[in-house]
């Protein structure tokens, strides 16, 4: 039975290995939210980023891709993924049903925010506006993952509104 994984933030851009093949997927009962403070990946500390995390919520769905992991490299992607994703446990390992966009459901290696995390928050969008403007952390700018992010989304035609205010409001705060 093939490992899938779900991407939904920056593993649409950069999943770290190369999949057999990608599916539209959609995760119902949780959203795509800036709801983790970044304090390794996209900010510090003292000066924490914001990055998406799907946030369970009945009735929501999230549409991000399945990839398919190439036989003879589960370990291997699970071992990459645990370390990029579990750095701080904020993200829990979950399998999660997938709908896919030509109507299978699939079992798919999902990381989900633990609402009772300490990097768990939940701020308005000019809070996300200007957190995500003015943070850096190990894998760069906080406006990279956002800006990257939004045009996988609209690649895929995705429409986030709230994704594109951001995307608007941190190029002003950037100048």
């Amino acid at each position: 039975m093939p490992l899938w994984v779900f991407g939904y933030g920056s593993l649409l851009w950069n999943p770290g290995f190369e999949p057999v093949r990608t599916l539209k997927a959609s995760l119902h009962d949780y959203h795509r939210s800036f709801c983790m403070l970044s304090i390794h990946h996209r900010g510090t500390v003292e000066r924490p980023g914001l990055v998406l995390a799907l946030d369970r919520q009945a009735g929501a769905s999230c549409c991000g891709v399945a990839f398919e992991v190439k036989e003879g490299e589960e370990e291997q992607v699970l071992t990459y993924l645990r370390e990029r994703e579990l750095v701080s446990s904020a993200y829990l390992e979950t399998t999660e049903t997938v709908e896919c966009a030509d109507g299978r459901r699939i079992e798919a290696v999902t990381y989900v925010i633990d609402p009772d995390h300490e990097q768990y928050c939940h701020f308005d969008l000019e809070t996300q506006a200007q957190m995500i403007a003015r943070a850096v952390g190990g894998r760069g700018p906080n406006p990279e993952y956002l800006f990257n992010t939004a045009a996988h989304l609209e690649k895929m035609g995705i429409n986030d509104p709230d994704m594109g205010w951001l995307v608007a409001r941190v190029r002003e705060i950037a100048g």
